[in-house]
């Protein structure tokens, strides 16, 4: 078993290298430059897409423009926004925050052109159903010699779409604030009585397909976002004092690194673009799978609710989640569980009912986080070996609720960034190389589609 954790170690330190970050960052900077920032200019246009303005129910698709950002957004607001937070301050230091914001920002560029691309270039499962994501992208835009790239992006996603971290920490914070306080023994028997009951709630929704999931998804968390936002606002009204501070100490440390790793800044960069890769995946290649589902005839607007993800989910949640650590002082007391840090946070800050509305949150987000990569590993598994057979992929997934219900932390995580690590190469290299076809797309909306 210390030979499988030292592997995982090893390798996500070497695939999380310089090359990569080049490609996901200095490749996200090129995106954000290379459109002018002209998707950032379309914001209420964005914004009135996801109310319903344009939607028509004749349009090609499964669901709408508000389910695929819902669905989305429930396969990214989960842990690595309340967990994911807390592991990257206790890793990297306050500063991995500022460089999660960097993340997102550049992220924001990068899920419009690889969403617009999505539903631009969709293609035809085995079964003839209109599919969008990265493998279909490369093999309708840029043919049959890039298959292989395909196919290594469908291999890698299958892994990472893993629903293991998240039930780890549902286990996790369900015994660090209801069972253990009660006074029931931590076991092997209990994490795994929870794990078998969350399996079971998942089955329920998931093999329901795209549909249920985007239904339970674009109900379940809106309200939950809302609820953590305003929870984690209260706590920051009993501090005040600490807020400027603590935004002042986290640009500090960003550049500064001290007391973290050495100093190595570049190491707290790394953290930082782990963590909000993790946290909103732009340019892994998950969201463009669901945003590719949007019923939609017009490429841009679907790129433009997609790149509101990254804004909603790391500038909004992670910064909420990253500062309630920090005002309320326990991100320096050496808990390495980031579940728990978050939870001791919001003890501190709501002394009353703090930890069971993060309990609730957590619960909530997690289980839609689940919801939505199974949808994801199923298209990868269809894509591989056929459409008819994809449907296996669920009860694998299920099973996987089970194991991450025992499983290691750390080795969870680094299975999880492996995967994601891989699956973002081939999804970069397309998107860099199919950016001039969504430009062209962007300049036809704008000046023939678009009215204001």
């Amino acid at each position: 078993m210390n030979s499988i954790s030292s592997f995982l170690s090893e390798a996500t330190n070497f695939i999380w290298g310089p090359p990569l970050l080049v490609l996901l960052l200095g490749g996200g900077f090129f995106l954000l430059v290379y459109s002018r920032f002209l998707p950032f200019r379309y914001l209420r246009h964005a914004i009135n897409v996801l109310r319903g303005k344009y939607d028509d129910p004749n349009d090609p698709g499964d669901i709408s423009h508000f389910q695929a950002l819902s669905g989305a957004l429930a396969a990214t607001i989960g842990m690595g926004n309340i967990s994911g937070v807390a592991l990257a301050i206790a890793a990297g230091g306050p500063g991995a925050m500022f460089w999660m914001w960097v993340s997102a920002f550049l992220g924001m560029a990068t899920k419009y052109f690889t969403c617009t691309l999505a539903v631009q270039f969709r293609g035809k499962d085995s079964r003839g159903e209109i599919q969008g994501g990265p493998m279909y992208v490369i093999r309708e835009a840029l043919g049959k010699k890039w298959m292989p790239l395909a196919v290594f992006f469908c291999v890698a996603g299958f892994f990472g779409a893993t629903p293991v971290f998240q039930t780890n920490q549902m286990v996790a914070v369900f015994k660090n604030v209801i069972l253990l306080p009660a006074g029931v023994e931590d076991s092997f028997v209990v994490n795994l009585s929870i794990g078998i009951v969350i399996a079971s709630l998942v089955a329920t929704v998931i093999l329901g397909g795209i549909k249920r999931i985007g239904n339970v998804a674009s109900k379940l968390v809106p309200f939950m976002v809302v609820l953590f936002v305003l929870s984690v606002l209260l706590i920051m009204l009993g501090n005040l004092g600490e807020v400027v501070p603590s935004f002042l100490f986290i640009l500090e440390d960003a550049f500064s690194a001290k007391a973290v790793l050495g100093g190595a800044v570049g190491a707290i960069i790394v953290e930082g673009a782990k963590r909000a890769a993790f946290s909103n995946e732009a340019g892994i290649g998950m969201a463009p799978m669901m945003h590719g589902a949007a019923k939609t005839k017009e490429p841009v607007r679907e790129g433009l609710v997609a790149m509101l993800g990254p804004a909603i989910d790391t500038i909004i949640v992670c910064t909420m989640t990253g500062l309630c650590i920090l005002i309320t002082g326990v991100w320096n007391s050496g808990e390495s569980d980031g579940i728990v840090m978050t939870a001791k946070a919001f003890e501190v800050g709501l002394p009353l009912f703090g930890p069971y509305v993060l309990m609730l949150c957590v619960m909530v987000f997690a289980i839609t986080t689940i919801f939505g990569l199974a949808y994801y590993g199923q298209k990868c598994l269809s894509f591989l070996i056929g459409a008819k057979y994809g449907k296996y992929f669920y009860y694998w997934y299920i099973m996987l609720v089970i194991v991450g219900s025992v499983a290691s932390l750390t080795d969870v995580v680094n299975l999880v960034f492996v995967a994601y690590g891989l699956m973002s190469v081939p999804t970069m290299i397309s998107t860099v190389i199919l950016a001039p076809k969504v430009m062209q797309a962007t300049k036809t909306y704008f000046e023939e589609v678009y009215k204001p």
